[in-house]
């Protein structure tokens, strides 16, 4: 199938191509936690460069859980004026715009000073840098109602601003990832146990997004194939999940893998049976893909014509593309016209994986910043002046959101 074949989804919304510009995270919100100018000069950036879809960065449902400093937040309509700014600058030229709309669970910075919360009281491992992120406080009932709400609220601040659908993130080891990990769910109430418990958040809060926002608003959903830990979430669970959102109405299933813990989502704990160096995640969504009934998107690697290509001939609906797109923000129309492009980032041959993450994802980060200052990308940056720039960046931006915390509760 040609890529530049238009999807019509579920709800009889088109989508001009089967390319979306995955979730990034672009860490570019304003002083306020709104979308910056150079947010948006960024997503005009990628409309013009010919993807069918752009799947927001995560925004957040609370400004009190964030997944890092500079993050957009989403709770009221204050800065309405700015989210549609936004939107408008990615459908200018036709594609769709998604707001991914997240929250961090443990998976938060200790550094903003917040206190963190999680399914149940299960800290992160990642060694010596397990300290960079605060011990998580088990969820009551009253918490977990309230975060369901929240999503809820956000989805339909989202469809009142201009987007075309919200994508709830239920992957990388966030929240909702988080209820549906045996790792991490250790409750034994009605949120834990089997994976019907588990799994009871992301359904109800698809569930009621769907009932609450227009048929023509696009609800669409980001779940790992597995989290690549032993005793995790798995992918006997992940066909069980997809079962029971096949009668939800979702109109697009992105399918990815991987946690901080275990970083599949970076290619770095790639499982043996997964596609060599590219669509990584291919062979696990050809799986689930038997049991769904929505369409499926796989995202993970992909920065050639020819896998795109073959994720589609493989019966996958939308290909997913992520860094390629931060290194080249035009590749769809140069493969339109033919130009052979594969960008690809500098190798990172550090040792530890937790580094290599950190870098990896600050090499993207730098390649972001530039486009959203109206300046070409810059695939020869190292991984340590890209890993030393963003350290920069994250102190000075969290120094900001505390800051602007503190004058929340002023």
């Amino acid at each position: 199938m040609s890529p530049f074949t238009p999807l019509t989804l579920p709800n009889g919304t088109s989508l001009p191509n089967r390319f979306a510009k995955a979730a990034m995270e672009e860490n570019l919100a304003d002083a306020d936690h709104a979308p910056s100018d150079e947010l948006i000069r960024l997503y005009g950036t990628w409309a013009e460069g010919g993807v069918g879809l752009m799947i927001t960065g995560n925004v957040m449902v609370d400004r009190r859980a964030m997944t890092g400093p500079g993050g957009v937040v989403l709770e009221s309509g204050r800065h309405r004026a700015r989210f549609e700014r936004w939107a408008q600058s990615a459908r200018r030229h036709g594609a769709q715009v998604w707001m991914q709309i997240n929250h961090p669970g443990r998976q938060m910075p200790a550094a903003l000073g917040q206190e963190t919360v999680a399914p149940s009281a299960v800290a992160l491992d990642l060694g010596r840098f397990s300290r960079q992120f605060t011990a998580p406080k088990a969820m009551t009932e009253v918490g977990i109602l309230d975060v369901k709400r929240r999503f809820v609220d956000t989805a339909m601040l989202a469809q009142a601003s201009g987007f075309d659908d919200v994508q709830i993130h239920a992957a990388h080891g966030y929240l909702i990832s988080q209820f549906l990990s045996p790792i991490t769910n250790r409750r034994t109430d009605r949120w834990g146990g089997t994976i019907e418990n588990r799994a009871r958040l992301l359904l109800e809060v698809v569930r009621e997004v769907r009932e609450r926002v227009d048929p023509a608003f696009s609800v669409s959903v980001k779940l790992n194939s597995a989290d690549f830990q032993r005793g995790g979430f798995s992918a006997d669970d992940a066909r069980a999940v997809v079962a029971m959102l096949n009668p939800l109405q979702i109109d697009l299933l992105e399918l990815s893998g991987g946690s901080y813990e275990a970083p599949a989502m970076h290619g770095q704990a790639r499982d043996g049976r997964t596609l060599a160096r590219e669509a990584y995640f291919l062979e696990f969504a050809r799986d689930i893909a038997s049991v769904a009934t929505m369409p499926i998107m796989v995202t993970g690697g992909i920065r050639r014509l020819p896998v795109a290509e073959q994720v589609l001939d493989s019966g996958i609906d939308m290909v997913g593309i992520g860094t390629a797109l931060a290194l080249n923000p035009d590749l769809p129309r140069a493969w339109q016209a033919g130009a052979p492009s594969a960008p690809v980032l500098r190798p990172i041959t550090w040792k530890n994986k937790v580094l290599a993450s950190i870098a990896y994802m600050a090499m993207v980060k730098h390649q972001l910043r530039r486009l959203s200052r109206g300046r070409g990308p810059n695939p020869a940056v190292t991984p340590l002046c890209a890993f030393l720039e963003q350290q920069i960046d994250t102190t000075v931006r969290t120094r900001r959101y505390r800051r602007w915390m503190d004058r929340q509760s002023a």
